[in-house]
């Protein structure tokens, strides 16, 4: 027997959207108005609670002038949100499904982006990108993970709606807040394709913050019921542990920080109890070995309910921080500073926060940027006390090429909060010129957006401020021999050469010759066989990363011998005139190679020519 929606999916609809709506009057035009832009075959189906605000009116006048395309469901009493969108859910007669709250919008083009995923790729769940929202995937996906996507576990997403009813995935209606969590993760379990979109916003959320902060019990009592569906799904095993992990952090430990402070005595004690039977069940040994920073002290301290107030203080303080010098020391580089944690409200700068008895340990971190390895530097000066100030040596020679990013440290009660170091100058604090260590350049830098410290090994995002003078060109025989300079700024960096490089004007064709030290400065490299074209040359460096390349420049045209004539068989022309010329280029003073061959006719009538003149 065909249901109604199946009558209903003949009319050849893409999307049905559900929309819960409870007393919105102020924010359902939007909502609606940004659906019906949608350029899809779509369906708009609208559930409202028994609204008391005008909203019943407004959807009726929606309704009345898109009747193909608006459908409203009157309850004469206001149900969960879950209630509301299974009635819209069991309406829906489109091919997916995508759940909008009434408080909320989508991008003019949204549902068309999702389908057109969704059609490409067969996935049964399509995550479109939420505006303002940082954590998740940054990068489209055809076929995404599912520890990838498990971060978003809202259901403002597009789902498959036969792969909804083939594996009765509904919300459950008998929790108020969740909900929406637990439908996802069912969803997520199940799907065999997940996609995600984002090469712009699909979905603009305009809610509060999270409810969990207002009630951390309820929050963790709702959790329980999602980890609890995941579990069901996924074996035991790393897997698990990383989606595990997801919900301990985010969901179960996070209720020790800020929310922990705003309760009570009492409640403390009970927010306590329940995270540690949270833990006691889920924390297995591979979710344990995730933990970092703050969360792993809190599950160390959660049978003591005084240390885990002093660990949420410790989140709660500002980290105030100030860089007061960069030098280098031989091949070492000194960083001077000064940091603390704050008072809860910002007013005074101290190591130990009034009322709790903290005192931090301050000192440095370099992060690398691509590996995310830490190296921490040791410390001659400071680290302890309420000053906070430090001084750190950095060992440049043990460092890795890349790029280190500096934080500053401050470790408290066993947890460690770190900062980027450098946005906050003392006066005339700066970064000192490029140094060479071990035959690697090494760059410290300040970042353009934020003015963070970091260390560049290798040269790999920094220009090194390097160049190469040329002192003599001049011919042995048939090869032309360059001689010259190689700096890092005042360094002498010679015996980092590697390669001259020719490259030709038009075709982009490269020739190598090898070069070689021939002093701490100089360097030497010899040529032969270029062909004819216009060649520009590059000496090229070994500094640890990227090979550098630095144009050879021309300080003195006096260093330039003679153009070079020959000639020479060939089997197309007979004999040629082969012509070889260093020059100094106009505006760069590059020094360039210009190669021309020439018929004897063609070498008659320049003879002639300058005859004339």
């Amino acid at each position: 027997m065909d249901t109604e929606s199946d009558q209903r999916a003949d009319r050849g609809i893409d999307v049905s959207v559900v929309v819960p709506a409870y007393n919105r009057r102020a924010s359902l035009d939007r909502c609606l108005t940004s659906l019906l832009v949608q350029r899809v075959a779509k369906e708009i189906v609208v559930v409202d609670g028994g609204s008391r605000d005008g909203t019943r009116a407004l959807l009726g006048l929606y309704a009345a002038h898109h009747p193909r395309v608006i459908t409203v469901i009157q309850d004469a009493q206001p149900g969960t949100p879950g209630g509301a969108r299974n009635r819209g859910l069991e309406r829906a007669a489109g091919r997916y499904v995508f759940f909008c709250d009434a408080g909320d919008h989508l991008a003019p083009d949204a549902l068309a982006r999702l389908v057109a995923t969704a059609d490409r790729n067969g996935a049964d769940v399509v995550v479109g990108k939420v505006a303002g929202v940082r954590q998740g995937l940054r990068e489209s996906a055809d076929r995404a993970s599912l520890t990838a996507v498990y971060d978003d576990l809202s259901c403002f997403k597009l789902f498959r709606r036969d792969f909804l009813e083939r594996h009765a995935i509904r919300f459950d209606e008998t929790q108020r807040r969740g909900e929406d969590m637990t439908f996802t993760v069912h969803a997520y379990c199940h799907a065999r394709v997940i996609s995600v979109v984002t090469d712009g916003d699909c979905y603009h959320a305009e809610g509060g913050g999270e409810a969990s902060a207002r009630d951390p019990l309820g929050w963790l009592r709702v959790v329980r019921t999602p980890i609890e569906v995941m579990a069901r799904h996924v074996p035991p095993g790393a897997l698990r542990d990383r989606l595990l992990l997801r919900h301990l952090r985010r969901d179960v430990l996070a209720q020790l920080g800020a929310p922990l402070l705003a309760a009570c005595e009492a409640e403390r004690e009970k927010i306590a109890v329940e995270v540690a039977d949270i833990c006691g069940q889920w924390l297995t040994p591979g979710v344990r070995a995730g933990l970092d920073g703050v969360d792993a002290a809190r599950v160390a301290a959660l049978d003591d309910p005084d240390r885990l107030v002093r660990l949420a203080h410790v989140e709660a303080a500002p980290l105030r921080h100030r860089l007061a010098g960069v030098e280098w020391r031989g091949d070492r580089l000194l960083i001077e500073g000064w940091a603390a944690l704050a008072d809860a409200d910002g007013a005074r700068d101290s190591t130990e926060l009034d009322g709790t008895g903290l005192k931090g340990s301050v000192g440095l971190v370099l992060r690398e940027r691509m590996s995310r390895e830490e190296r921490v530097p040791s410390l001659t000066r400071g680290g302890t006390g309420a000053a906070g100030s430090f001084t750190a040596v950095l060992d440049v020679a043990a460092l890795p090429p890349g790029v280190w990013d500096v934080h500053v440290a401050v470790e408290c009660e066993g947890a460690r909060r770190l900062a980027r170091l450098g946005a906050r100058r003392e006066p005339g604090a700066g970064v000192p010129a490029a140094h060479l260590v071990g035959g690697a350049v090494a760059v410290p830098f300040l970042t353009r957006s934020h003015g963070h410290l970091g260390l560049d090994v290798g040269g790999h995002v920094v220009r090194v401020p390097a160049g190469v003078r040329l002192t003599r060109a001049w011919w042995r025989g048939r090869r032309l021999r360059v001689e010259g300079q190689a700096l890092v700024g005042e360094e002498a960096a010679a015996a980092a050469v590697r390669h001259l490089i020719w490259r030709e004007r038009a075709s982009g064709r490269e020739h190598r010759e090898r070069a070689v030290a021939v002093g701490p400065r100089e360097f030497a490299a010899e040529t032969t066989g270029l062909r004819p074209g216009t060649w520009d040359a590059y000496l090229e460096l070994g500094l640890g990363g990227p090979p550098v390349r630095l144009p050879v420049k021309v300080a003195d045209a006096d260093a330039l011998d003679r153009p070079l004539r020959w000639w020479r068989g060939a089997v197309r022309w007979g004999v040629v005139q082969w012509t070889v010329r260093p020059y100094a280029t106009a505006v760069n003073r590059r020094l360039s190679v210009s190669v021309r061959v020439a018929t004897p006719p063609t070498v008659v009538r320049r003879m002639i020519r300058a005859l004339r003149h």
